[in-house]
């Protein structure tokens, strides 16, 4: 998502020849200095920006507005009103359903003590919705209650949706939006209204509202002081997580290359090359020992690289999305050329860094050149017109307000992200959080998925503001617009074996929407489908219990086969992923020798892992 200066939809002012990427560890710059050195100079200018008093009042107004667009949100308002106003027989439609809920609720209510009345017998909740599992909920009143809400819930979705006419983008916020306040007045969420809350105050004498109001206070004192969350310090970055053994081999004003050591006498020749997201810190692939993927593909026989992008302030407004390409994934291939010379590599790209991978692959083969021997895909999307209910913080009306909010600090900050994914699934995120601290007064166990999840980066401004309007808004990827270096790139150009994975319960990168892969590149792709969400689905270790997933190939000249057809025809396996995905890898990366030299040129100049960048 880039940040550009000028208006909406111009293109970027041609680029000046730029430095030569640094080669060497003794090239490298000092880590976190100042605006990018050897990017594009001034690509924006300040003068040129028009209206800067609207830029100034819409950021001060997105601190009323958590960031949300008032215009986008009212004209999706203004056009469901308008539709269902207009809609007599669809209101007289509604207008019935109340009448039968109604009925239903008093007709439950009259018979709730007895024997034969069963609990949920007008309405049960969703198996995803947890608010309600517990068995203290099917005792009278508060399963009427919970009833009671859900036929509410149940009865604002029908009226929100299916209105002819409202547009099915306007029609989403709209549900969206009143989901959202139907979520905070869950009987869940109150002390009166929640029969297990009520028994853990009878139990502990009330002590849980105790407990509850120091926890109240930490999170408040936490949050005004901007630290961690409670518990966050006992996983500390190079000391409990991202503490796999290696070395910063390569380092550039925007990336640090680590390579890790071997835990093999021998290892496979061809190195693989992790491409993570710059939303987040890069360690999501090295949490704790137990949970890195790093270090079960040294223990493996890999050798393994990874970029730890540098986290940008208000310095780095003018960084492209293109830079992201230039200054990480191409340097890094020329870094680990040096060092193992004459090898293909297998690069893995995750989220928005298997949107860049999809990218310099595509531009890698317009272009000829063969470095890349597979190319791995973790919830990463190319295509951008099915995305999940994040789409709907992303139209016009708010990728403009969007970019006013950016333009005054330059950056988008880590508050304005961790709000919006947080909406997506404000069951979880939020309301449960809060009964579960602040009700029953029991202190949430970190773990060091949750201390990466509040260890958030920030996003340049023209870097957001493209990402945003070329793949989101315009989906230029997808649909052969995208241009590199001045030229148009397409997907159908990659040839190599592709391996791809999607998430079951992805919020973020919906697996519907990462399938889209199979009829956009013309190569060997298989495609995996695990259990869990957007991380915990990708952080899944061999040991721990629970995963299960699908797997099925498709051969680049094979006949495309539907996401609902293939969720019938690929046969389920219990366990983790991970071993699929290494032998599948292994198979294609050679017979075991000896590995690689750590780093080339002045490499003691350079920090061990996980280096500087991941503490900026």
């Amino acid at each position: 998502m880039s940040v550009v200066h000028l208006l909406p939809r111009a293109e970027p002012p041609a680029e000046p020849a730029s430095s030569e990427l640094p080669v060497t560890a003794g090239a490298a710059s000092a880590a976190g200095a100042g605006a990018l050195a050897g990017m594009p100079a001034a690509r924006a200018v300040a003068a040129s920006v028009p209206y800067p008093l609207d830029r100034g009042f819409h950021a001060a107004l997105a601190r009323f507005t958590g960031g949300i667009s008032p215009v986008a949100l009212s004209l999706a308002w203004l056009d469901w009103s308008a539709h269902l106003a207009a809609a007599p027989q669809r209101q007289m439609e509604i207008a019935r359903n109340v009448l039968r809920d109604t009925g239903s609720i008093l007709e439950a209510s009259a018979h709730a003590v007895s024997p034969e009345q069963k609990p949920w017998s007008v309405i049960k909740p969703q198996g995803w919705d947890r608010r309600f599992k517990e068995p203290q909920w099917e005792t009278a009143p508060f399963n009427l209650m919970a009833q009671a809400f859900l036929l509410g819930e149940r009865w604002w979705h029908d009226a929100t949706t299916g209105v002819r006419g409202v547009s099915r983008a306007n029609e989403a916020i709209v549900e969206f939006s009143v989901r959202q306040m139907l979520d905070m007045f869950a009987p869940s969420n109150f002390a009166a209204t929640n029969p297990q809350v009520l028994e853990k105050a009878f139990q502990s004498g009330g002590e849980n509202f105790v407990f509850g109001l120091q926890n109240w206070c930490s999170d408040f004192i936490r949050m005004l002081s901007a630290t961690k969350p409670a518990g966050g310090e006992q996983f500390a970055v190079g000391k409990s997580v991202a503490v796999s053994p290696g070395k910063v081999v390569y380092r550039n004003e925007l990336m640090e290359l680590i390579q890790y050591h071997p835990t093999t006498a021998q290892v496979r020749p061809e190195p693989i090359l992790i491409v993570p997201a710059w939303i987040m810190k890069y360690y999501i692939l090295d949490l704790s020992p137990q949970n890195s993927l790093v270090r079960y593909l040294t223990s493996q026989g890999f050798t393994v690289f990874a970029i730890s992008w540098r986290n940008p302030d208000a310095k780095d407004r003018d960084v492209a999305f293109d830079d992201y390409r230039r200054l990480g994934v191409m340097a890094a291939l020329d870094a680990i050329g040096r060092i193992a010379p004459d090898r293909k590599i297998h690069a893995l790209g995750y989220c928005l860094g298997g949107t860049l991978l999809s990218i310099a692959a595509a531009a890698m083969a317009r272009d000829g050149d063969e470095r890349l021997g597979t190319v791995t895909l973790l919830a990463a999307q190319t295509d951008f017109t099915e995305a999940g209910e994040l789409t709907l913080f992303i139209n016009e009306s708010q990728v403009a307000f969007l970019e006013d909010i950016m333009w005054e600090r330059g950056y988008l900050d880590t508050k304005e992200m961790a709000g919006a994914f947080a909406l997506l699934r404000s069951n979880d995120l939020i309301w449960s959080r809060l009964s579960r601290d602040y009700l029953m007064g029991e202190a949430t166990s970190p773990s060091d998925l949750m201390a990466w999840n509040a260890d958030a980066t920030r996003l340049p401004y023209r870097m957001h503001s493209e990402y945003l309007r070329k793949l989101f808004l315009d989906n230029d990827l997808a649909e052969g617009r995208y241009r590199v270096e001045g030229r148009s790139i397409s997907l159908s150009d990659i040839h190599e074996p592709m391996f791809v994975v999607g998430t079951l319960a992805d919020h973020v990168a919906p697996w519907r929407s990462v399938y889209k892969i199979h009829y956009q590149v013309d190569a060997d792709v298989t495609f995996l489908l695990t259990s869990g969400g957007h991380n915990a689905g990708v952080v899944a270790p061999p040991d721990q219990p629970g995963h299960h997933y699908q797997v099925m190939s498709k051969a680049a000249d094979a006949p495309y086969v539907g996401p609902d057809e293939w969720l019938k025809l690929a046969p389920r396996v219990e366990g983790s992923w991970w071993p699929e995905w290494t032998r599948w890898l292994a198979a294609r990366s050679g017979e075991l020798r000896d590995p690689p030299p750590v780093g080339f040129g002045d490499v003691d100049r350079l920090p061990e892992a996980p280096g500087d960048y991941v503490h900026t």
